[in-house]
């Protein structure tokens, strides 16, 4: 019975199409939409999972698949929807498409005829046991060629996805829900998912995360790098998807969700706004021919933002419109069509309270015609104007030699002016962060015993590991100077980056002792009087003070209370935390360093 109804939905094509944004988790711009399918409500199809069942056990996998891809295609269209379409497909399913000609390839896929196959992402999904790669990887080859790109589904939960990965080398690589679920509180989860990225950086691969469903999800995953994301916080899956996301989730992305990936430096701090020039603006639906004619009239005009509702899905350049329209019959075949037709990359948009350096760092994430096309300026997801790239290339230049001149020249990290300005930024921003002061204990001892250059490759050990353990574009790492390091966190599991720091600290200093200093846990040094004195393994002291409430805090007073808290840490033998509770509300200048909490 439950067959025959099959066999009636696929008869009677009862299916029906719904798409759930993909969002670029840098900037909160739909990248594009995966197509679903539903069944019938009131039957027992409505799941996919149940649908794809039943058509494996009566054999018309294909039909379905065909089916599915027309509908969701055909939707797509018709809605006018920007960005990429990403389609499931078994790997299977495209080694049968697999066909000598360029002709046959094409008429093999006959449900993509109404879509430009550049905006078309195939996800191959791992069910069986995938043996035949080569012709699989023949097959992905022939059709990326005709501007088909890949993906691969549920990274980690298929039998051989990181096979997948390294025989296919696919455009998009999914993170499978289950590494996403709770990654804010699962330190295992975040060291997989930064290996998935670091990987991904290799093979040029974009990472999209599946599956998110709260705000520290979503913080932990930029954090991490992840560059795109879909989940029921952003969107859920629906037949009728919006073009933008609406205001709550939008607000994800606005200023306040950059402000702890901002580097703090005052000239880093400015903002884009210093590179907001003005430019016209038309809806997505204008013709291309009114378009051309704006262009011609105003030959100082290089480009015009596409708006839909009031918000910028495109940049159209002058030269990639005559480029179209120069080649033979487009202008009478496309010249009354919508001018968003030629839009085939999504754009960059930023808040125009966004820091340089924030933009640097997506500009230069993004893909290489961001670097020609420039950038959109938003303020509230409202447009503002453009920015040029050349523009901010060159304040960065500036940004960077200012930089350079306060820099330790040891370990080149930022030094005193930018730790200032780093945390007076944060008190600006009113953002909860924590200031660990780190301190050696024991280190004159050793660069007397070792000789100054094997202490500074021991403080250069020591920059890389605080370094390796602070989150890029959250955390600010700085070297006050001699063996005093000072870290800004506003990563909300500080504590146990700390902690692992102070774990780690005898493995990475363990190739800098000879090994019978090792086995005796210190060594024979003269003291300040010419006495030989017994002097312990250099150890680590680090002193917190957590900045929770903003607005009761002062640089001076952090500085003083850090300096403070890294004294009682080294009262301790050994290797120390020591965590500053109190607030200045509370503070009684009689007793400045009575309340803390220690660990070992």
């Amino acid at each position: 019975m439950m067959l025959d109804t099959f066999h009636q939905i696929l008869k009677e094509k009862q299916v029906t199409p719904v798409f759930q944004p993909i969002v670029d988790l840098r900037s909160g711009f739909i990248l594009g939409y995966e197509g679903l399918i539903r069944g019938p409500e009131q039957s027992g199809f409505h799941s996919p999972l149940a649908l794809f069942d039943a058509a494996r056990q009566c054999g018309r996998l294909w039909e379905l698949e065909e089916l599915c891809c027309r509908e969701l295609t055909a939707s797509f269209t018709r809605q006018g929807l920007a960005g990429k379409l990403f389609l499931n497909s078994s790997p299977d399913m495209v080694m049968r498409l697999l066909a000598s000609t360029r002709q046959e390839r094409r008429a093999a896929l006959p449900q993509l005829a109404d879509m430009e196959w550049d905006r078309v992402v195939v996800e191959l999904t791992e069910s069986e046991r995938t043996v035949t790669y080569n012709h699989l990887s023949q097959a992905t080859e022939l059709y990326r060629r005709e501007g088909l790109q890949f993906a691969i589904d549920d990274l980690g939960e298929g039998y051989a996805s990181l096979r997948l990965w390294s025989e296919l080398r696919p455009e998009y690589v999914k993170i499978d829900k289950y590494f996403v679920r709770d990654i804010d509180t699962d330190l295992l989860k975040q060291q997989l998912v930064r290996s998935i990225c670091d990987i991904a950086n290799h093979a040029q691969s974009t990472v999209i995360a599946e599956g998110i469903e709260t705000e520290a999800e979503l913080r932990t995953l930029r954090h991490l790098g992840v560059a795109c994301g879909q989940g029921y916080l952003l969107c859920r899956p629906q037949p009728f998807p919006p073009p933008q996301l609406e205001p709550a989730q939008a607000a994800l992305f606005g200023p306040a969700a950059v402000r702890s990936r901002r580097s703090a430096q005052g000239r880093n701090s400015m903002s884009v706004r210093r590179l907001l020039r003005t430019a016209p603006a038309v809806s997505d639906h204008t013709p291309t021919n009114r378009v051309y004619d704006l262009f011609q009239s105003h030959p100082e005009l290089s480009a015009v933002v596409l708006l839909r509702d009031g918000r910028p899905t495109g940049i159209l350049r002058r030269s990639q419109l005559y480029d179209q329209l120069a080649r033979p019959y487009h202008r009478e075949l496309y010249g009354n069509k919508p001018c968003s037709m030629f839009i085939e990359t999504a754009p960059l948009i930023v808040d125009c309270d966004t820091s340089l350096l924030e933009l640097g760092t997506l500009m230069s994430q993004g893909a290489d015609d961001a670097l020609s096309d420039g950038f959109i300026i938003t303020s509230d997801g409202e447009y503002m104007g453009l920015g040029s790239s050349v523009e901010l290339m060159r304040e960065i230049t500036q940004i960077q030699i200012m930089t350079a001149r306060y820099a330790n020249p040891l370990t080149q990290l930022p030094g005193n002016v930018p730790i200032n300005e780093h945390i007076d930024a944060l008190l600006r921003s009113r953002e909860s962060f924590a200031v660990c002061y780190a301190d050696l204990d024991h280190f004159k001892p050793y660069n007397d015993l070792y000789g100054y250059r094997k202490g500074d490759e021991l403080l250069r050990a020591m920059a890389e590991l605080f370094t390796r353990h602070a989150v890029r574009d959250a955390d600010f790492v700085g070297h006050v100077g001699g063996d005093d390091f000072i870290l800004v966190f506003t990563s909300a599991d500080w504590s146990q980056r700390c902690h692992a720091i102070l774990q780690e600290l005898a493995r990475e200093l363990e190739p800098l002792y000879l090994s019978e200093h090792l086995q005796a846990g210190g060594y024979l040094a003269e003291n300040r009087q010419g006495m030989p004195v017994f002097h312990p393994l250099v150890s680590l002291s680090l002193g917190v003070v957590m900045v929770d409430r903003p607005e009761l805090y002062s640089g001076s007073l952090i500085a003083e209370l850090a300096t403070s808290a890294k004294a009682q840490a080294k009262k301790i033998q050994g290797n120390a935390l020591f965590v500053e509770r109190r607030h200045p509300e509370d503070m009684i200048s009689q007793s400045r360093f009575s309340c803390g909490t220690v660990m070992q």
